[in-house]
């Protein structure tokens, strides 16, 4: 006969072992993204640096272009489009690009991000989410 010790023993360590094992899938499992106009290929750290940036030249937080989760609104949802700042940034950021192309032969780098930019989103933000238009 099995002793019940053996068993509450033996059950303990499977739902140990099962919960490190979902928590390493969490880890392994990369965020979704949702990338149209950086590189697909950019690194977390890149694509932070990236976000930052923005948020700076803007004077904003994350949450002024990304919706919340729909199960918790304090979590972003970092590759929904539900937001239209988050379309306006994608098209800004692409005239950008064409502007920084075509009038100063800026060329993408290695990584795929403009190597050189002269006009960024801080030549018209300033820090504020919406430029003073003259």
């Amino acid at each position: 006969m099995i002793k019940p010790k053996s068993i509450v023993f033996t059950l303990l360590i499977t739902a140990i072992g099962a919960m490190g094992a979902t928590a390493d899938m969490q880890e392994i499992t990369p965020p979704k993204r949702n990338l149209k106009v950086l590189p697909k290929n950019i690194s977390k750290d890149d694509l932070n640096k990236v976000m930052d940036e923005w948020k700076v030249a803007l004077g904003v937080r994350c949450n002024f272009c990304h919706a919340s989760t729909a199960d918790n609104p304090r979590k972003m949802d970092w590759a929904s489009d539900a937001k239209p700042e988050k379309e306006m940034a994608r098209q800004m950021y692409t005239m950008n690009a064409k502007i920084n192309k075509k009038y100063f032969h800026t060329k993408k780098g290695a990584d795929g991000m403009m190597a050189m930019q002269v006009v960024n989103c801080n030549t018209c933000h300033h820090g504020e989410a919406h430029p003073e238009i003259k």
